[in-house]
């Protein structure tokens, strides 16, 4: 499977490389997050590759929670359940909490149309920034830090109305930013189609930090240099 070369397994055990992790967000996410950068001091595994793992190995739901607990540094050993259930936790070897999951309703093994779904929801995580948080962070005045840009994927939902997939896409349908001093918290909900046909919603919850007054020009670098590495690299 396409998601097997950005992580090491053995049994129940997991780990992601720093490069694993970054070339996962770049080259199939479109996702150019600096805490993604190997180098960053701040580094983390994308939320999104943990999704997808963990789709891989439990399957695809007509519902499904995703609450991220703790960021996820490189080469950490994290232990996926075996067990079916419908309610698990992502651990570490000492018991640190990093996502905890929730399944409901029908559920398909991976295949050729769940892995088509994963690859439409990661790369529409890739548009976060700057095509749907810096319109919202224009509406409310604020931006976030340009030095240290820091936009943490808090959870996300998915609720099917059927799992016979066979070219899965997804569409920005409503976005909401609510500020509370330096933080915002933003909520974007997107429709997921199978050709024209409506066959599910969802919502991803981000927390932006270090939040300050709107600067146009500092935007405007921000953007540029996002695109310009954007621009460097090409989907697997």
């Amino acid at each position: 499977m396409f998601i097997d070369q950005f992580s090491r397994q053995n049994g129940a055990q997991l780990s992601i490389g720093a490069d694993q992790a970054s070339d996962f967000a770049k080259t199939v996410s479109n996702d150019f997050n600096p805490i993604h950068d190997p180098g960053n001091r701040r580094f983390c595994v994308p939320g999104d590759l943990l999704f997808a793992l963990a789709v891989e190995r439990y399957g695809l739901a007509q519902s499904m929670q995703f609450h991220f607990s703790g960021l996820v540094s490189a080469d950490t050993i994290l232990i996926f359940p075996f067990e079916q259930c419908d309610k698990f936790q992502i651990l570490d070897g000492r018991g640190k909490e990093y996502l905890h999951v929730s399944l409901g309703g029908e559920r398909v093994a991976f295949s050729d149309g769940v892995e088509a779904l994963v690859r439409a929801y990661v790369r529409f995580s890739g548009q976060n920034f700057p095509h749907i948080l810096v319109p919202l962070m224009t509406e409310q005045n604020v931006m976030i830090n340009a030095q240290r840009p820091l936009i943490i994927y808090q959870s996300m939902s998915l609720q099917l109305d059927q799992l016979n997939l066979n070219n899965p896409t997804l569409k920005l349908s409503q976005t909401t930013l609510k500020i509370d001093g330096k933080r915002g918290d933003a909520h974007l909900h997107f429709d997921v189609l199978d050709g024209a046909t409506l066959i599910g919603r969802g919502v991803k919850h981000l927390i932006l930090s270090g939040l300050r007054p709107f600067e146009q020009g500092a935007v405007d670098i921000m953007v540029s240099d996002y695109l310009g590495w954007q621009s460097e690299h090409s989907y697997l």
